[in-house]
């Protein structure tokens, strides 16, 4: 399902807008690097990011778990949890009504960046709906996919946007369960975690799971015994070792033996997909939802052959791969999604992961070549003005 002209996006932050002023923006964008779209993040979490381009401030900590433009009160009455609006929206206006208003007279377009339940303020402020480890321990980064209160406020997110804004598309991000590891304040493992322990520590047991996959036929209560017995194990060790010597490669299949905790992973994609149905079901007809993933998104209970069929595609994000790495990413989330769905590339342009713009033009050209429909490049304020040649040298050649 090639879109015409071909998608072509850059992840941007709504004050990197407000300072370059939107006359700047096309024309580093549009006329400097070749793209006609722009993917400006609407919601959003905390960190501390290095501004290269900024006139002001190289150094910008945003505020954490806030959401980029207007809400619409009527939609949030009575929700048990509630969006954020930034202070930056009130202080320095709204930068996606600015754009969606540009796009009218022929401006770029418009996704709508959304990060949905990586929101470590909501989590503190509702720990009921967290997720939790096999100890029973929150993740107070990662509101859970199987709480009816967080299920509730990604749907009625991206409701209030898409009717109020009409972007283009909407791209999810986090609407999954998240890692163990994933930059909260000052995390401290003097164990040494490897990629499986990571993924035990990742598994949630709150109540919401345990009741939704009970009610599924699955005894999570096993599974949550087996799950804390290696956890216990590992904290142990004198080093760490490799007990699933085919993980990750293989997939859930490298739990096989433990037929309960099995049965629990098989089963962990249902909350994420039918909170994705959910999203495409009440967002507008009219803009495109797609899922920002991971090559290996089973890690946090995406099946995304099961998505495919509940939204209209996704953004597979290959940042620190060769272009035949990306290549067979590529093919194997076409072969999942099917010809009618929307597959986008997502590329960092962070060095040296990229060393110029002819090793990025590699990467996409092979994206393309296997099957994308589109490029999201990441991050318009992160990176030199320099390396926006290296877009344009990438898009030059598709």
């Amino acid at each position: 399902m090639t879109l015409q002209p071909r998608h072509l996006s850059m992840w941007t932050y709504p004050w990197d807008v407000q300072e370059q002023g939107i006359a700047g923006l096309f024309a580093d964008l549009r006329d400097r690097a070749g793209l006609n779209t722009i993917s400006l993040a609407t919601s959003y979490h905390a960190g501390r990011f290095l501004q290269p381009r900024s006139p002001v401030r190289k150094a910008y900590f945003p505020e954490d778990g806030t959401v980029y433009c207007r809400m619409n009160e009527a939609l949030w009455q009575d929700k048990e949890i509630r969006p954020l609006v930034a202070k930056h929206v009130v202080e320095h206006g709204d930068m996606l009504r600015a754009l969606i208003d540009e796009r009218l007279k022929g401006g770029l377009r418009v996704s709508c960046w959304t990060v949905c339940l990586h929101n470590t303020r909501l989590g503190m402020l509702h720990p009921a709906h967290v997720t939790r480890n096999a100890f029973g321990n929150p993740n107070y980064y990662n509101l859970c996919p199987s709480s009816p209160a967080a299920r509730d406020y990604v749907v009625t997110l991206v409701k209030d946007v898409t009717t109020r804004y009409k972007p283009d598309m909407l791209e999810l991000e986090s609407p999954n369960f998240m890692g163990f590891a994933h930059e909260f304040h000052h995390e401290k493992d003097g164990v040494g975690l490897n990629a499986e322990d990571d993924f035990l520590l990742s598994l949630c047991f709150c109540d919401h799971c345990m009741a939704r996959a009970a009610k599924a036929g699955v005894n999570a209560d096993a599974a949550r015994r087996t799950v804390s017995g290696f956890i216990a194990a590992m904290c142990e060790r004198e080093i760490p070792e490799k007990q699933f010597p085919d993980f990750p490669s293989v997939g859930i299949e490298a739990f096989k033996a433990w037929p309960d905790l099995y049965a629990y992973l098989q089963w962990r994609t249902e909350p994420v997909t039918s909170l994705i149905r959910e999203v495409r079901d009440q967002a507008d007809p009219a803009t495109k939802i797609v899922l920002i993933d991971l090559k290996d998104g089973w890690l946090g209970g995406v099946d995304l052959e099961a998505v495919g069929k509940v939204c209209d595609g996704a953004i597979l994000c290959c940042y620190d791969m060769k272009p035949d790495a990306v290549a067979a990413v590529i093919k194997s989330g076409r072969k999942v999604l099917g010809t009618q769905k929307y597959l986008g590339l997502g590329c960092r342009l962070f060095y040296p992961e990229i060393t110029s713009g002819a090793d990025l033009a590699a990467r996409t050209k092979a994206a393309i070549e296997a099957g994308a429909d589109g490029i999201n490049f990441y991050n318009y304020g992160l990176v030199p003005a320099k390396r926006l040649d290296w877009v344009r040298a990438a898009v030059d050649r598709l």
